[in-house]
């Protein structure tokens, strides 16, 4: 147990405990069923708790989706790999951890994308949800090239090294290779590190 837990009351960890559960039942009915044929009533008889405590927790299915959103990029720690990325003063190591981070990313990501889009489809707040999130990661990356480009060859310029490294970094080309090619996911960091590599260093 770590330090922030120990310092938790055993009310708040219930209530941890509780929303993860909710969390993890909702996204396996959104897979079984269907973002728009599951109910919060589902979600909570399938989790065992009352259905005033889903609505007190999340306040509706979108607020579920985004609590999943959230435990994905916990689970795949890639923010946390961006901000030591950018904390590293070797450009070779700085891409080398990008890559990593964009590994982690889509390897825990199948759920995640799969219920987003079923939802998208039928859902306008979902959709919206998802437009938010793709944005996020688009200002994301950008950021990241910004902050990077002293490091990378001269003369780049950054709209470009970015869009080449949004390109780069897309989940088609994660699903490409290791999906259907049949690569592991560490030969996928290892080629997309390599690429980067090529790309944008001297």
């Amino acid at each position: 147990m770590n330090n922030v837990n120990r310092k938790l009351t055993h009310r708040q960890r219930q209530a941890l405990a509780t929303r993860k559960l909710i969390v993890d039942t909702a996204r396996d009915l959104f897979l079984e069923q269907g973002y728009v044929a599951t109910t919060i009533e589902a979600i909570a008889a399938q989790a065992g708790v009352a259905v005033s405590t889903v609505y007190a927790v999340f306040g509706s299915k979108r607020g579920i989706l985004q609590a999943i959103r959230e435990a994905w990029h916990a689970e795949s720690g890639q923010r946390d790999i961006y901000r030591r990325a950018l904390e590293e003063s070797d450009a070779e190591r700085r891409l080398e951890l990008a890559a990593q981070a964009t590994r982690r990313q889509w390897a825990t990501s199948g759920s995640m994308i799969a219920i987003y889009q079923g939802a998208a489809a039928a859902d306008q707040d979902a959709a919206a949800e998802l437009e938010r999130a793709l944005a996020g990661r688009q200002a994301g990356l950008n950021e990241f090239i910004q902050k990077s480009l002293p490091m990378l060859r001269p003369g780049l310029d950054a709209a470009r090294t970015a869009a080449i490294f949004r390109a780069l970094t897309r989940v088609e080309i994660y699903e490409e290779l290791v999906q259907i090619a049949g690569w592991t996911p560490e030969e996928y960091e290892a080629w997309l590190a390599a690429v980067l590599k090529q790309q944008f260093l001297p």
